[in-house]
């Protein structure tokens, strides 16, 4: 009498085993090809290995609810197995989740170590807010829990809702930190030119960033500013840097002679990298012409060292070889003579 009603089991148990050895046969083959390509990133990398073995649970579990649907509803015991295999599959894909936010949080905290304290308290809440979800929709599963998981659910959005907009602000400035940390615009020590300010990357925390002006200030700008507005990074790939003097003289200076100072200006400094020191006119008016010294440094602070000398030490060349050449006024000097000679004559003749 029984035998009938275990043929149905038979058939639905042989699949659903098929369907279990298949996804965890899909899972041992394609993990070492994710785990490759990811490895091109530190950050997903972080993050595939956090969700390595919870996928391994959820996969077959979610399959199963798949097989689960083709279960004729007549057939005994098929509700109480589908709900223990509901119930698990939830908690697993909740377990992902919170692996995948605990892999987020750990590749942020690699990658700007600054930021870790703030990193892991924003985790703990992501997650903590993932497992009220499952718990949630597990107690939903039940006919007599289905109105308590809604009500938790729905307090948990309302109270979601109500703290997003009351702390909008700090919301923006942590997401704009994960960008930040994504693409590392910006890091520690980088120099930076702000709203004219130059300065260098002090501290980067989860929603402001330190700048150490050059002459000891301290500027305090919001992570979020960073995404709205362009700013200068004069170390972004690198720290090497191209620095202009610019002088104004007058169309008598030789130019090969002042090259020829620049060059040995530069090659006498310890802040020139060899790289370039070239003089060039860039400008010309009727009271003279402008010269363009570029020269090149290994960071920001020899570059700006290295330009106040050649500055100074042309000005004192040009001074004392070719003082002729510094800028004046030109005025036709015979003219304003032969002018002021002959207003007296003028003037008696109109009194005449």
């Amino acid at each position: 009498m029984n035998a009938p009603s275990l043929d149905p089991w038979g058939r639905i148990g042989a699949i659903a085993i098929a369907v279990v050895l298949v996804t965890l046969l899909a899972h041992r083959l394609l993990r070492p090809v994710v785990l490759r390509l990811a490895g091109f990133s530190t950050f997903l990398a972080t993050i595939a290995r956090k969700c390595d073995r919870p996928l391994q649970f959820a996969l077959p579990l979610v399959a199963l609810q798949i097989v689960w649907q083709g279960v004729p509803d007549d057939v005994p015991g098929s509700s109480a197995v589908e709900h223990t295999s509901s119930v698990l599959a939830i908690a697993a894909v909740t377990w992902l989740i919170a692996a995948a936010l605990q892999g987020v949080a750990d590749a942020m905290i690699v990658q700007a170590r600054r930021i870790q304290t703030q990193t892991r308290v924003l985790a703990r809440i992501g997650i903590g807010a993932v497992l009220i979800a499952g718990l949630a929709f597990i107690l939903m599963t039940f006919p007599r829990a289905r109105q308590l998981g809604a009500s938790l659910l729905a307090s948990a959005g309302v109270a979601g809702v109500i703290i997003g907009l009351a702390a909008r602000s700090v919301f923006g400035n942590l997401l704009a930190g994960l960008q930040i940390a994504l693409a590392e615009p910006l890091r520690i020590d980088d120099v930076l030119i702000i709203e004219g300010e130059w300065g260098r990357v002090e501290e980067i925390t989860a929603t402001y960033v330190v700048l150490n002006i050059w002459d000891q200030r301290r500027m305090v700008v919001p992570l979020q500013w960073f995404i709205e507005h362009p700013f200068q990074n004069w170390t972004r790939h690198g720290s090497e840097l191209l620095g202009t003097v610019f002088l104004w003289v007058d169309y008598t200076l030789p130019m090969d002679a002042v090259r020829a100072e620049a060059r040995r200006l530069c090659e006498a400094s310890a802040n020139w990298d060899g790289r370039v020191c070239n003089v060039q006119v860039t400008d010309s008016s009727e009271r003279g012409m402008q010269l363009r010294i570029l020269v090149s440094s290994i960071d920001s602070g020899r570059n700006f060292d290295l330009r106040c000398e050649v500055r100074e030490a042309l000005v004192d060349f040009i001074q004392h070889r070719y003082p002729q050449a510094l800028p004046r006024m030109r005025t036709d000097v015979a003219a304003r003579l032969e002018n002021d000679d002959a207003a007296p004559s003028e003037r008696t003749a109109e009194s005449a």
